[in-house]
């Protein structure tokens, strides 16, 4: 129920999830949430068998160049796999068809294992025109697509597909009409399915991050570090360990980077500061000091032995 205050930060997390230092002492920290915001000072206590919640797509886009030179009739195929609420990836396919010189429908399908339909922008397809550069002019604005599931997860599951960014919006030039292949270069979405916890890693401001088998990377943590105002005051408790006392004043806690406080040496260990070879020299030296004052007393003994042996 105490606190105690080291330099020593060999820490290893236990079989109960808690950061401990090797004699089973909780580190502490500031607890950070989904949010990231920075909350109350706690036990550091991620367990190994923690599950990264899923999030549902949200928003996706894609660089797709519908060819200028295709045929009226023909088709170019892209899909985008997006997660549900529940964690399951959904490959929604894209099929874009060439309706006229200057303009392309597209619509969209799921597998019936997932759902039952996809609209887009309202309707079952879209239209998608260029002008004589090959810059889109319709649709004027982002569209949602929309798909309806039967899997469990949340239904209707609204998507955005970002097409246009900033006020006035601007095209981000996602999709073209140049006469050049049909093809796909890019695809962003920002949903992932639930994941494992793979390990765990501290940067220089104390941070603690997960990182989950689905690549989600999130601050859990930040270690919680106090300055006082007399070191020299505090009161030794053995093992590393220092504790607040009247000479070294009240403990002011806060995180590295801040005040008066410095930054975390990540994955690395404080050495001693006794050098060495300068401690192997000496030791050499009085090893060989000692050699040669028992030759003096061995001299000395025989000495005193020969005139002993005189007198007799």
């Amino acid at each position: 129920g105490s606190n105690f205050y080291t330099r020593a930060g060999s820490f290893t997390f236990d079989k109960d999830g808690y950061l401990v230092n090797p004699d089973g002492m909780q580190l502490q920290g500031y607890q950070i949430d989904a949010n990231g915001n920075v909350g109350a000072i706690t036990s550091v206590y991620i367990p190994g068998e923690r599950i990264s919640a899923p999030s549902a797509t949200t928003e996706f886009n894609f660089d797709i160049n519908l060819s200028a030179e295709a045929a009226v009739g023909d088709t170019y195929t892209t899909a985008q796999t997006v997660y549900d609420s529940l964690g399951n990836a959904v490959p929604v396919t894209f099929t874009f068809t060439k309706t006229s010189n200057t303009a392309w429908s597209v619509a969209g399908s799921i597998p019936t294992t997932s759902g039952t339909g996809v609209t887009i922008g309202g309707a079952a397809s879209m239209a998608i025109t260029f002008n004589a550069s090959g810059v889109m002019t319709a649709p004027a604005a982002d569209v949602n697509v929309v798909l309806t599931l039967n899997n469990g997860a949340t239904s209707p599951q609204t998507i955005a597909w970002d097409l246009y960014g900033g006020t006035p919006s601007v095209s981000h030039g996602d999709v073209t009409g140049y006469a050049t292949d049909s093809g796909t270069t890019f695809q962003y979405q920002n949903g992932y399915p639930a994941g494992m916890l793979r390990s765990i890693s501290v940067d220089e401001q104390g941070v603690v991050t997960a990182t989950y088998s689905n690549g989600e990377m999130t601050p859990v943590f930040q270690v919680a570090l106090a300055d006082f105002p007399s070191y020299d005051g505090l009161s030794k408790m053995g093992n590393n360990l220092y504790a607040q006392s009247m000479a070294s004043g009240q403990a002011l806690p806060g995180t590295a980077g801040t005040g008066r406080l410095g930054n975390i040496a990540p994955s690395s260990l404080e050495m001693s500061n006794v050098d060495l070879a300068e401690e192997f020299v000496k030791m050499i030296t009085t090893q060989r000091a000692f050699q040669a004052n028992s030759r003096v007393i061995t001299s000395s003994d025989e000495i005193l032995q020969e005139l002993i042996n005189i007198k007799r």
